[in-house]
């Protein structure tokens, strides 16, 4: 077996998880497949937790999720980075954008858009919100298309579909769609590995990329890990803790939903040695554009995608 070359700053993904529960399966996946991505070009692999929305986060999750990564072997090449402490970034690159006329504030409610099922092309004169929101500016012929490695050419019409997209909250926090290419830019990210949920988010972060004149990563989406119902596991009974303590169940499964066919972590030897391994065969050109049923992978396959 040829050893995959250490990491070099040549190519740089990253692994960016909420704390907002332990690490699931689905999660796993994104994980996993975005450092195999990352070691079998010879690149670095960081975390970094995604902590801005405390309402929905749980104390101490961050921590045990680190451990999880741990457990299976998935350590980042850098000292992990905690979104809680990087607000001034992000209020610079606001500002900038505040000042250049490519954001605004916004008091429109979510109410105050239903009847454009929620697309903000302009701010209704009436609102009841006290509080604003700050939105970039969405030209009414904005368009962006990017190929993802995955899921190939993809085109939207970001005013069309999207609108005037929220950078700062009305609740005071900062939205996900500034904080992530901000942070991605800050440190060198150069592809972004991670769970097709998140697809149709990429382009309004292209376009905010380009206001802030920020560079743009290769993209590749991931295949959900659905429930019997077709739900994201994250959101189903079945987003079932993994077991740091026991990983080879659970890389075994990963390794199967993202379409691999090597059996890498079936051989003898050490969690290192398996995902060394499975760095040297991994194949991208194998991942599987549609979702993944939980249950598939746990009856051999059967059932999957081609």
């Amino acid at each position: 077996m040829t050893i995959p070359p250490p990491p070099h700053a040549g190519h740089r993904g990253r692994f960016a998880p909420s704390p907002t529960g332990p690490l699931h399966f689905g999660s796993l996946v994104a994980a996993l497949g975005s450092w195999l991505m990352a070691r079998h070009a010879g690149g670095e692999w960081w975390v970094r937790i995604e902590d801005l929305d405390p309402p929905r986060e749980v104390p101490g999750a961050a921590d045990a999720q680190l451990r999880t990564l741990a457990g299976f072997g998935l350590i980042s090449d850098a000292p992990v980075v905690r979104q809680s402490e990087r607000h001034a970034l992000y209020r610079e690159a606001l500002d900038r954008l505040l000042a250049a006329g490519l954001a605004f504030e916004c008091r429109c409610s979510r109410s105050d858009l239903a009847a454009t099922g929620g697309i903000h092309r302009a701010c209704r004169p009436q609102t009841t919100r006290t509080q604003a929101a700050v939105r970039l500016r969405v030209d009414d012929d904005a368009r962006v298309d990017f190929d993802d490695a995955v899921h190939g050419r993809i085109v939207q019409e970001v005013a069309a579909e999207v609108g005037d997209v929220v950078l700062l909250r009305a609740d005071g926090y900062w939205a996900y769609q500034l904080a992530v290419v901000v942070d991605d830019a800050a440190q060198g990210i150069t592809h972004v590995v991670r769970g097709a949920d998140l697809l149709d988010s990429t382009p309004r972060q292209i376009l905010l990329q380009r206001a802030l004149g920020l560079a743009t990563p290769g993209y590749a989406h991931l295949p959900l890990i659905v429930d019997a119902e077709g739900h994201k596991l994250s959101k189903s009974l079945a987003a079932l803790p993994v077991d740091g303590d026991d990983p080879l169940p659970a890389l075994r499964l990963a390794w199967r939903a993202l379409g691999q066919s090597v059996p890498a972590f079936d051989g003898p030897g050490s969690i290192a040695h398996a995902l060394a391994r499975a760095a040297c065969e991994f194949d991208f050109r194998r991942i599987p554009k549609g979702p993944i049923a939980f249950a598939a992978l746990h009856n051999g396959g059967h059932g999957l995608p081609a």
